[in-house]
């Protein structure tokens, strides 16, 4: 595994803290020039229109020929959204519902008008038109600027997990694997949901947890570094760029966060007998998490936080299944439809959902950052604040409906 590794003291927050990190305050919209998911693969039928907004940007895609197009979902004219009631009648366009301006699904350029097939408008203007990638069962769309050059969506996800890593569990990108999940919304900004997602901290909320007690936990009540080797950094050219925490022993035994079990001045302790290595968790660009080995050894947890306006997010949870033929494949849909995805969505991520819609107030005009008070806990929040700053290809701004030109 290559890593940079920062010492843990480069965490600590205040002024000159926080204008090493000032890109991530002003990333309120998201992150441009990034890979997002949009839709599960088998959510999108043959000829199926379908609307979503990823960084405050409406987008329409459509599929059409087994391929997947993704153009702006807003018409030149008058800039209504085209999702309202979209309109096909010719293959490999899309037209608005309310003149009739008729866009081409390649090149968003406009190609002729219902009522007007003379206009001089046609052939010189066009929607934006977003690179799509349909792998790993879910349609990811490139949201940036139209100029930016493309970089493979693998860039974007997190680094696969090597077969000789101590705590290797088969990664999204493996071959045999069927990722299963879901997606929802979140009300709170993304950042909020990215920084509750790998708290080492924030354990606390989920001690009460069905899943926990089903399955016996002896869950911490939360972790912290003690060590400079507690977070690792990957930060190469052409590569995911991403902080983890190494919250189990390294490849050398060494550890590098306290567990805390038992807090004596509040008389509390963890409750549970079975005692499972630490998962390692790991945050990438633009904003993925990793849960290693959870919800059980030799499984995965990824889960996106994609932005949708300023105060919502997209909130996408999935669980890597390996397989090695169609029986076993068959099994782990079932055990996912019928077991994961309430007992460890529903019954253990909700907690995680309330939480974040706590902070929003708190952090609604940016006050929070300001008046927060991190401790040392908080050292891979900080410390992830600070790679955004330094690797995000773009910070988004506010939409045109805002009155920013694009």
């Amino acid at each position: 595994m290559n890593i940079m590794q920062k010492p843990i003291a480069e965490s600590r927050s205040g002024t000159l803290g926080k204008k090493l990190y000032q890109p991530y305050i002003d990333a309120k919209w998201g992150l441009k020039n990034h890979w997002y998911p949009a839709f599960f693969s088998n959510e999108f039928a043959e000829g199926e229109f379908k609307a979503t907004t990823i960084c405050a940007e409406p987008i329409l895609i459509r599929r059409e020929d087994g391929k997947v197009y993704a153009v702006e979902d807003r018409c030149l004219h008058r800039g209504v959204k085209m999702s309202i009631k979209p309109h096909c009648f010719k293959k490999g366009t899309v037209t608005c519902w309310y003149h009739g301006f008729t866009y081409g699904l390649d090149d968003g350029q406009l190609k002729t008008i219902v009522a007007a097939p003379d206009d001089p408008l046609i052939g010189t203007v066009s929607i934006k038109v977003y690179p799509v990638a349909e792998k790993y069962g879910m349609i990811f769309v490139f949201v940036g600027d139209a100029d930016y050059p493309t970089p493979p969506l693998e860039e974007d996800l997190p680094k696969p997990l090597s077969k000789d890593y101590r705590y290797y569990a088969p990664n999204l990108t493996d071959d045999n694997v069927i990722n299963l999940g879901i997606r929802r919304p979140g009300d709170a900004n993304w950042r909020l949901a990215v920084e509750n997602g790998f708290d080492p901290g924030h354990v606390l909320i989920h001690m009460k947890s069905p899943y926990v007690y089903a399955s016996n936990f002896k869950v911490q009540l939360g972790s912290k570094p003690i060590s400079d080797r507690a977070l690792r950094f990957f930060e190469e050219p052409n590569s995911p760029k991403g902080v983890m925490n190494v919250l189990g022993p390294d490849e050398n035994g060494d550890v590098h966060y306290e567990r805390v079990y038992e807090n004596k001045e509040l008389g509390l302790k963890s409750k549970g007998a079975i005692e499972r290595p630490a998962p390692n968790t790991s945050m990438w660009l633009p904003g993925v998490l990793r849960v290693e080995n959870f919800p059980k050894q030799g499984l995965n947890l990824y889960e996106w936080y994609v932005p949708t306006t300023e105060d919502k997010y997209e909130y996408w949870e999935l669980i890597s299944f390996p397989y090695s033929n169609e029986e076993e494949k068959a099994e782990a849909i079932d055990r996912f439809e019928n077991y994961y995805k309430e007992a460890v969505f529903f019954g253990f991520n909700n907690d995680d959902l309330w939480a974040r819609d706590a902070m929003q107030p708190f952090y609604e005009n940016g006050v929070g950052f300001d008046e927060e008070k991190l401790g040392t806990m908080d050292a891979v929040i900080v410390n992830w604040r600070k790679l955004v700053s330094r690797h995000a290809r773009g910070i988004q701004g506010p939409p045109k409906e805002l009155g920013r030109r694009r």
